[in-house]
């Protein structure tokens, strides 16, 4: 996380300082991060024992280890990510027998803190006021959303058609990453959305149903990170094509391009698989 500020090796697109270039090879380290936090948390929390359970002694140690990932998310200006951590976090607390009122103090701090860094820089302020009215600047900052929303509205039930969408020619900016699901929506129609959404739900199930089933602590809570990071992840960026929450940088699990990225989530289904596979071996046994 820290090589994005080594010269040479951190990448800037688009203002944001996030990937690192070695031999060639780029890629965003918040990628593996979140992975690592997940099998950390799941280790620290599981040491913790029946001490998850109290606040000082159990809440307190966990939310310290989110220290050092923040400033370098805040280094990183990755809002997205930070969500989603947070987010990660609490379910895999949550399922560990936290007391829900212990959360709350946590919570109100964490959303404070994350809306303090929302509105510090006149460009996310910006992003967060066009986002209940895209239309006052629709040809600067509210474009890529407005165009977002043509795409959907002209799919209509059925679509266009494979490959016979225009919006992703020079309108919306990143029809092949962050917005790909609306140039799926134009060309696919609700039939193709409510594809993929019915797929990701089922995702989430089986996720939910293999935490339930692990035999050990350890599985079930890497079994909810894996699939809050997946499922969360999936939620935000449904939500900023549709415009129901303000533009991140959020891409779309197993769809947006991205080599890297792609590796990193098929190596978390390999560890939820494996989860899976030792239940089941332990079944026969």
């Amino acid at each position: 996380m820290s090589l994005v500020l080594v010269p040479g090796i951190g990448v800037r697109r688009n203002d944001a300082l996030r990937w690192i270039n070695i031999s060639g090879l780029q890629f965003q380290p918040s990628e593996i991060m979140k992975v690592c936090f997940i099998l950390f948390l799941a280790y620290f929390i599981c040491k913790r024992g029946p001490e998850i359970k109290k606040f000082w002694n159990g809440i307190i140690p966990i939310a310290f280890t989110l220290l050092p990932i923040m400033g370098l998310l805040v280094i990183q200006d990755h809002l997205s990510c930070m969500m989603i951590i947070i987010v990660i976090m609490a379910c895999m607390i949550i399922t560990a027998g936290a007391k829900i009122i212990h959360l709350i103090p946590l919570g109100i701090s964490g959303i404070a803190a994350v809306a303090a860094y929302a509105i510090s820089s006149p460009f996310r302020l910006k992003r967060i006021t066009l986002f209940t009215d895209p239309w006052q600047d629709s040809l600067g900052g509210g474009w890529q959303i407005i165009q977002s929303l043509y795409a959907i509205a002209s799919g209509g039930v059925f679509g266009a058609g494979p490959g016979q969408g225009v919006q992703k020619y020079m309108y919306i900016s990143e029809p092949h990453n962050d917005f790909i699901l609306a140039t799926w929506a134009e060309e696919t129609g609700l039939l193709g959305v409510t594809l993929i959404l019915i797929l990701f739900a089922v995702f989430i199930w089986r996720g939910i149903m293999i935490s339930l089933r692990a035999d050990d602590k350890y599985g079930s809570l890497t079994a909810v990170g894996i699939t809050a990071m997946i499922g969360i992840q999936a939620i935000f960026n449904i939500a900023v094509i549709s415009s129901s929450m303000p533009v991140t940088g959020i891409s779309l699990p197993f769809c947006s391009y991205g080599g890297s990225s792609l590796v990193i989530l098929m190596v978390s289904c390999g560890v939820l698989l494996s989860i899976s596979r030792l239940q089941q071996k332990e079944k026969k046994e």
